[in-house]
Parts: C-alpha cells; structure tokens; sequence
C-alpha cells in the first residue's frame, strides 16, 4: 500500500525540471493524486513525481521538458518521472540557463545551472537570452542559406564551430560571423 505523500501545493511554481520517460509497470499500484485542468495526472511518492501527459514544455509558470525513451513509445501520453531534487528555481530576471548541442543528433536544448552536469564552461544565460540562442543555432543546424558566404570544406564543421562559440562565448552571432 502506498504512503500517501504530499507535496506543498506552490512547489511547483516557478520551477525547470527534466522528467524522464518511464514505462506504465513504474505507476502500478499507486495512487493518482492529482489531475490538473489541461488531463495531466500526478502521482508523488517520497522520491519525486510520476507525470503522465500529452503536452510537456511550459506548464503556466514553470518549464518541465521530458527525455523520451530510446526507441521512443508509440503513445503520445507519456510518463515522466523526476526526483525532488531536480525542480530546480525558474525566474525571468536571473542567468539560470546554459545551452547543450548534441552534434550527433543535431539537436540543441537548454539545461539549468543546478545541473550536476554543469561544468561552469557554457555561459549562463536569462530563459529570454536562452531562448534567442537557440532559436540561431536551430537555423544554423536545419538551414544551409547562411553558409553561402563562407568558404568552407565541410559544413559540419564550420556549424559546430559556430555553435560552439555561440554557446560558449558573449559573442554575438554577427560578431562571430565576422571572424570566421
């Protein structure tokens, strides 16, 4: 019999969290404790909580992405768990954010500096700075327009290079552009 375990309703408020996605067999056996307004279910238990949705992201004040499994489910619904320790403070005004590209996947994403992966080399950014980043090395990574005005041997290396100054640096895109 599970334990009923509660957290303080403002918990939540203004938090970044990263879920990861879990199977069904995880929530057997426990007790929906809360649905909200939009269809997602909440079950907490002492560790942290089990999310079942079909939308995640922003969430009225608090961002919550889910890592999908690999091969990724079928479902549209998924399930998300997160431990306690990882909703972490979110806030418009504060450098909380730091930006990850996977050059493997060509993908780019953002992290919270109470990351215990955080190793201080990217640069912190606000969610709003965090955001306009990402929205250039997007287009850098799903567009070739842009590299018509370099000379380059290969263009996965001149994009990495590029992102990577992007992340790592003040710089602005134009700036880097310009040394290049």
């Amino acid at each position: 019999m599970q334990k009923n375990f509660k957290p303080h309703p403002n918990s939540f408020k203004n938090t970044f969290c990263v879920f990861h996605e879990v199977l069904s067999s995880e929530i057997e056996g426990l007790k929906k404790q809360f649905e909200s307004k939009a269809g997602s279910t909440y079950y907490y238990t002492e560790t942290g909580m089990y999310r079942i949705s079909n939308h995640w992201g922003r969430l009225a004040n608090s961002k919550w992405r889910l890592i999908a499994r690999e091969p990724e489910t079928e479902s549209k619904t998924k399930i998300g768990f997160a431990a306690w320790n990882e909703f972490y403070p979110d806030n418009a005004e504060e450098k909380l954010y730091y930006i990850e590209a996977d050059f493997d996947k060509n993908a780019v994403t953002y992290q919270h500096k109470k990351n215990p992966k955080y190793n201080s080399k990217a640069i912190l950014r606000t969610s709003f700075e965090t955001t306009k980043r990402i929205k250039q090395i997007r287009n850098l990574q799903q567009l070739t327009s842009w590299a018509k005005h370099f000379d380059y041997d290969d263009i996965d290396d001149l994009r990495k290079q590029i992102i990577n100054e992007l992340i790592y640096t003040e710089k602005t895109l134009d700036e880097i552009k310009r040394e290049i």
